[in-house]
Order: structure tokens, then C-alpha cells, then sequence
């Protein structure tokens, strides 16, 4: 049995094309909102939660359409704050602090994503 349903034009994405084009949306709204919002701790813990929120929404999504991709999409949106939080010497224990809650709530998001993506793919939900 089949439906008549047209496919979002997101569907035709690659999962690594989406998670590169985030990766490039993230890198521009953090130098964007850093230039806007200061160097103030109050404007630094808004741009993170911010970030935060768009990338495990967004790896979410990724990973729920397709979710074999759970592994590179994880590390194609988070390649930034891995490398931040490895290579960063002068940073203070808070910013370590969202760095890592950014990883582990993409983390969190991509594992429920795929969850719900399998079971989509198995029971044939649309």
C-alpha cells in the first residue's frame, strides 16, 4: 500500500551535506552573536545555550531521517567544539563546561533521533 504523500525536499539531501551546512550556519552565528553580544559572560552563556540548542535540534532531525549517519554527523557538527575543547589551552573551566554539554546534548538528541527513525523505518510510519 502506498501514499500519494510527496517527500520533503530534504529528504534528497545526503546526511553528511546537511551536517556540513549546519557545521557552516553554527561557525557564522557564533563570530555573528560574538560580535554582537560582546565578550560579557552573560552574552558568552547565551551563545552557547543558543548553539547548543540549534545543534541537538539539528543533529535530531539529521539523524532521524537517516540513521545510520548517527557516527559521521556527530562528528561532522561537533568537529568544531571537539577541536576547541582538545586544543584550547587558555580557556577557563566554563567554557570547557558548554563545550562538553554541547557534545553530550547532541549526543542525547542524535541517539533519540535515531531511535525514533528506525522504529519509523521498521513499522513503515510515515
Amino acid at each position: 500500500m502506498t501514499t500519494n504523500k510527496k517527500k520533503s525536499f530534504l529528504a534528497g539531501i545526503p546526511s553528511w551535506a546537511s551536517a556540513l551546512f549546519i557545521f557552516l550556519v553554527e561557525l557564522i552565528l557564533i563570530v555573528a552573536l560574538s560580535d554582537t553580544l560582546g565578550e560579557s559572560a552573560t552574552g558568552e552563556a547565551l551563545i552557547w545555550t543558543l548553539v547548543g540548542v540549534v545543534n541537538a535540534i539539528c543533529c535530531f532531525f539529521i539523524v532521524k531521517q537517516n540513521p545510520k549517519s548517527i557516527w559521521y554527523v556527530l562528528l561532522i557538527i561537533n568537529a568544531l567544539f571537539i577541536a576547541m575543547a582538545v586544543v584550547a589551552e587558555g580557556t577557563n573551566l566554563r567554557d570547557r563546561f558548554f563545550l562538553c554539554g554541547i557534545v553530550v546534548l547532541s549526543i542525547i538528541a542524535s541517539i533519540i533521533g535515531a531511535r525514533i527513525g528506525r522504529r519509523k523505518a521498521i513499522f513503515g510510519n510515515p
